[in-house]
């Protein structure tokens, strides 16, 4: 039986695999803190134990009492394969139906060590973002796909498998739900128990779904989000010699420092995770790394001067780099620094997503798990010194928006001074990057198309690149104004250049464009040219349209699950989507969809006012 065979036929439990706990040398997620009761500990142990037979639940219950204790969350480590996990050749996994093995291919890339944030905590990006709950329903999901026909369809809730349920060659063959927790009980502090106990689960916008490509999934709209700002901000074409100054190097935020580069500015982006900057140095995300603020300012001097397109990673807090950018300011009067945002993960400032600057990397996460109020505390003040400095350079040519991370917001309850003079709490004194930039590209049509090479082929990237850009042009030439204005620069891709290549072979670039050029793309990399065709299937994907999720939000049956209340929405969801005969109808012939979450950052748990009914039309 090959590897990838073996990781199709269910759990293994004839014998248990050898329990090797966390491993060494790759990150791992910060310890949760979701302060259950003794009997919820409980409800959480019997919901993890449902997945396996009695006669092995004996070893495994003290087992997952231990993770839950250390950890804040039984992840399972017991049953993290042994296989290297990456993303194989379509035709290499044993399935049925090419659409099953096409979203194992793309599972197997969102857990690649080279491409989660955290692999054996399950996950993908953000600091949360999860594939799934814990490693048995990897192993389920893995076995369920394996033995899909074309007239089934795979339902998952939150990370767990529902089953294969009858359906027919045009509806999805996958169907998800994640995190759709009632608002009443979607606060942070109710969906750390929720998750805990194992009955919902946060999966980001891409992680959960399956479709993570990593910073190329950003890096286009991130270049028109810097390249507009100079225009609207600094009212130049060219922003050579300017300088954008912001925080992260994760796997959404890592694509600012390629984006800098295209655009031609300086971009210095601060990175607290020396893995992740080191990660994204290595990939070729980033160009130069220091560790030091003294060189950091002068090489941002050296650059600025020659007017030299550079991305430099701080290995450092950014509150320092932002008070350090203001001490030259008051000092020298010199204003080293246009245009700034920040990308730090603010949607989960509490546990791992923002980095207070009193203490170290590692003094910080020791703080988050053994005091959580003392870290809170410590994250609170840092926030208000942050803001207090960006204020300070802003009184000057320097201009800031939010990019959607929920920043602001949490500024705002720390009781920082980001408030709008004459406005409601919920507007702020900077804009989001939707409200001035992105918000005119999306009112035009725009958005992210994205597209998965799944033979493993780096070839195939360039055929799929260069198909794409031939469609952006014969549409720019056939008198498509706004593809004119939104589409320059062009999207970065293996053909662009070879400085500019983004993307990783296993998977694909992001092009933002207009559903007509998107959707043209994405028949013609259905069948391209004769005989430089593709030797496997490129997987297109429309995530859910930006300006309608996250970055602009105001500030039953229970699959053997019992807690005393239900407040999490997948299964009803999916009862009504089933009920009213909606698969099929509403994506006739996507591969996949998912209902979740307001994701992109900001859609952390977060209380919502209830929504009134509307009156749908038949679809």
């Amino acid at each position: 039986m090959s590897r990838l065979q073996a990781l199709c036929s269910g759990l293994p439990l004839r014998p248990l695999p050898e329990n090797r706990g966390r491993r060494a040398g790759v990150p791992h997620a910060p310890v949760r803190t979701p302060g259950l009761s003794p009997a919820e500990e409980q409800l959480a142990l019997r919901n993890a134990l449902r997945y396996f037979p009695p006669d092995t639940q004996e070893l495994l219950a003290p087992e997952f009492a231990r993770e839950l204790r250390l950890y804040g969350h039984i992840y399972m480590y017991r049953f993290c394969p042994d296989i290297e996990m990456k993303a194989y050749p379509v035709e290499q996994y044993p399935c049925r139906t090419r659409a099953a093995a096409a979203i194992m291919h793309m599972i197997m890339n969102n857990l690649d060590p080279a491409v989660a944030q955290f692999p054996q905590e399950l996950v993908t990006y953000g600091g949360n973002g999860q594939v799934f709950s814990n490693w048995a329903q990897f192993w389920l999901t893995m076995s369920y796909l394996s033995q899909m026909t074309e007239e089934q369809t795979l339902v998952m809730y939150s990370g767990h498998p529902l089953g294969l349920f009858p359906s027919s060659p045009g509806a999805p063959r996958l169907v998800i739900t994640n995190g759709m927790v009632i608002p009443n009980y979607s606060s942070r502090m109710e969906y750390e128990k929720l998750f805990a106990m194992g009955v919902t689960m946060y999966g980001q916008m891409t992680a959960g779904s399956y479709c993570y490509i990593g910073p190329q999934g950003i890096v286009h709209g991130t270049v028109l989000t810097v390249l507009n700002a100079g225009r609207r901000y600094l009212g130049v074409q060219d922003l050579a010699g300017k300088v954008f100054v912001t925080s992260g190097l994760g796997g959404m935020s890592g694509a600012q420092a390629k984006a800098a580069v295209i655009v031609g500015c300086i971009g210095v982006i601060a990175e607290v995770d020396g893995a992740a900057l080191m990660k994204r140095h290595k990939q070729g995300w980033l160009m130069e790394v220091t560790d030091s603020l003294d060189r950091c300012i002068e090489r941002l001097r050296e650059a600025r001067k020659r007017k030299e397109a550079l991305s430099l990673g701080y290995h450092g807090n950014v509150v320092d780099l932002w008070e350090r950018l203001v001490r030259e300011l008051d000092t020298t009067g010199e204003l080293l620094v246009d245009l700034g945002s920040d990308q730090t993960s603010c949607h989960n400032p509490f546990n791992g997503g923002y980095y207070p600057v009193q203490l170290g990397f590692a003094e910080a996460q020791s703080l988050m798990a053994s005091d959580p109020a003392a870290f809170k505390a410590l994250v609170q003040e840092s926030l208000r010194r942050h803001v207090s400095a960006i204020n300070r350079l802003a009184q000057e040519n320097f201009f800031f928006w939010d990019y959607g991370n929920a920043f602001l917001l949490e500024a705002q309850r720390a009781g920082a001074d980001v408030g709008k003079t004459g406005a409601n709490r919920t507007e702020f004194r900077y804009p989001s990057y939707v409200q001035h930039i992105m918000g005119d590209i999306f009112s035009q049509g725009f958005g992210p198309f994205r597209w998965v090479c799944t033979s493993g082929d780096p070839q195939d990237l360039v055929v799929t690149d260069q198909l794409a850009m031939s469609v952006l042009e014969e549409a720019i030439a056939g008198g498509a104004a706004p593809v004119s204005t939104c589409s320059v620069p062009p999207c970065p891709g293996p053909s662009a250049s070879p400085c500019h290549s983004c993307s990783r072979p296993s998977v694909g670039p992001s092009v933002d464009t207009d559903s007509e050029s998107g959707c043209g793309a994405a028949v013609r990399g259905q069948h391209p040219l004769d005989p430089g065709g593709l030797p496997a299937p490129a997987g297109g994907g429309l995530p859910g349209q930006d300006p309608v999720l996250g970055p602009e939000r105001p500030c039953g049956h229970r699959c053997g699950l019992q807690p005393s209340h239900r407040p999490w929405e997948d299964q009803a969801l999916l009862q009504h989507c089933h009920a009213e005969d909606k698969v099929d109808r509403v994506l006739p012939g996507a591969g996949g969809g998912t209902l979740g979450h307001a994701g992109k950052g900001t859609g952390g748990p977060e209380p919502r006012p209830p929504r009134r009914k509307r009156h749908r039309q038949p679809v």
